[in-house]
């Protein structure tokens, strides 16, 4: 008797996460020291294999180029574990002799771990390492598309981490991808915290899910190349960014936006660098093509080379060898694709009459598509800076530098991360770069220091009223406020 796929892969679920429970019952107990090496491990596997890995990805989905992901897995395996590797996160972490108060970091248990097409291979290597940090078990829920390369990345870190005193079913995998197996696992009594990675549907069911919830919304950043900028190391920035890996970073450059005066020596630059930019046909051509009739990103743009989309497109003009194709826009929101995120070799260029429409046009982008993501500039004027990092709706205002390598920490000295929250705003429960420390929780032990006598601070003459005294109102405030935060 055949069992249906759905019901099938419903059971797994239901076994992996109580594997995974089982497991979080050995990884609570375990010291911050065998945390620790479990996550070297998993370290040392993953770079080993991180070039293998980044092949299987770009053969099985087709999107992006080897040597980057093979970049990105080393990222996570190499850099993120230099960031995290002395961060305490189980067992005390703090201690106030003189207030008395101790804290105490607790896993949050059975994690859920979404992973997208376009970065498969470094995703896994992320989380796992952050939940194994942290102490949490974690089960997969694979992109149909990508199964086989994640799945076998999954083998690699597991390996690492058993070999490394990890017990049974601490890192595991849906070997049949549904929707209903992603669904039942983001859903299960055992499930605590969901890490969503991937297509906004696939957020938004996470957030609906009754599950705590930490989710990536779209990535349309804009780029701001302000009158004080080196436009020649400007251009190279955005082009650099937006080809790693064809353009497969939700924090890569959506569009650039510039004023009038900056608009002859950023084209000429574009130019100069490899950009194509299209003429009105083209453009009007390829507009058909970046979405699809529901109003979502067209897969066959994604992580693809500008040849491979301008066959798609049928475009004939684009010379060999360019690098982005550019179209000139004029507006946000429905009627107007360029204004979207475009995971792929496509940039928006927005030209604006002056600096305050520059602001309005980059909040109006970001308000459209990516609230709460990414923001750059590229300026020399640090007022400006601090004025339009004030305005636009981002958590990440990313200054002279890559987007795609500035936002997830490659380039500045944000924490190296794969999963970059948006903020209420961008409808998300944190506006970091997430890692270990957003996957524990922290237990507060507070020593009584005062008697009720001191706080009502004795009798008051007439008509009995209490006085608190404004040193110890001000204290009792203080200490409020820091164990709500």
């Amino acid at each position: 008797m055949q069992i249906d796929k759905d019901l099938r892969s419903v059971q797994e679920v239901r076994d992996l996460v109580h594997r995974a429970r089982e497991a979080q019952r050995v990884l609570e107990r375990m010291s911050q020291e065998e945390l620790d090496k479990i996550t070297a491990a998993i370290s040392r596997a993953a770079a080993a294999e991180a070039g293998r890995l980044a092949a299987l990805a770009v053969e099985e989905t087709g999107f992006g180029i080897r040597a980057d992901k093979e970049v990105k897995n080393r990222f996570a395996a190499t850099t993120l574990y230099e960031a995290i590797k002395d961060q305490r996160t189980h067992g005390i972490l703090a201690q106030d002799r003189e207030k008395k108060t101790i804290d105490i970091g607790v896993p949050v248990g059975v994690v859920a771990g979404l992973v997208p097409s376009t970065n498969p291979t470094s995703t896994v290597i992320y989380k796992s390492m952050i939940c194994m940090k942290a102490g949490n078990p974690i089960v997969f829920s694979p992109h149909p598309s990508a199964l086989k390369c994640i799945t076998e990345t999954v083998k690699v870190v597991e390996r690492a981490a058993r070999e490394a005193g990890a017990p049974e079913g601490a890192i595991a995998c849906i070997p049949t991808p549904t929707m209903e197996a992603t669904s039942a696992l983001m859903k299960h009594d055992h499930t605590r915290l969901i890490l969503a990675t991937g297509g906004g549907a696939m957020v938004k069911a996470a957030y609906s899910s009754g599950t705590p919830a930490i989710g990536v919304g779209a990535g349309n950043g804009p780029a701001y190349i302000h009158k004080s900028a080196d436009v020649s190391l400007a251009v190279k920035h955005i082009l650099d960014s937006k080809t790693f890996d064809n353009g497969t970073i939700c924090a890569s450059e959506q569009s650039i936006v510039v004023t009038r005066a900056q608009e002859e020596a950023v084209t000429r630059e574009l130019q100069r660098q490899g950009a194509y930019l299209l003429s009105d046909e083209e453009h009007k051509q390829l507009s058909k093509f970046i979405l699809r009739p529901n109003g979502t990103m067209n897969p066959a743009i994604v992580g693809k080379s500008v040849e491979t989309v301008a066959e798609l497109a049928g475009l004939t003009q684009v010379p060999a060898g360019a690098r982005v194709l550019v179209a000139r826009e004029t507006g946000v929101g429905p009627g107007y694709p360029y204004s979207n995120e475009k995971l792929g070799l496509i940039l928006a260029f927005y030209v604006e009459p002056d600096e305050e429409a520059v602001l309005r046009r980059c909040v109006e982008i970001l308000e459209w598509e990516g609230a709460g993501h990414t923001f750059s500039i590229h300026c020399e004027e640090e007022d400006v800076v601090k004025r339009f990092a004030q305005a636009v709706p981002a958590s990440r205002v990313l200054v002279n530098t890559p987007s795609a390598l500035g936002g997830i920490g490659a380039t500045t000295c944000l924490f190296p991360a794969l999963t970059l929250g948006c903020g209420a705003v961008g409808g998300s429960s944190s506006s970091n770069n997430i890692g270990p420390l957003d996957l524990i929780n922290i237990k507060r032990v507070a020593w009584g220091v005062r008697e009720l006598e001191d706080i009502r601070g004795g009798s008051a003459a007439g008509g009995g009223a209490s006085q608190v005294d404004d040193a110890l109102l001000r204290a009792l405030v203080d200490q409020i406020v820091r164990r709500l935060t």
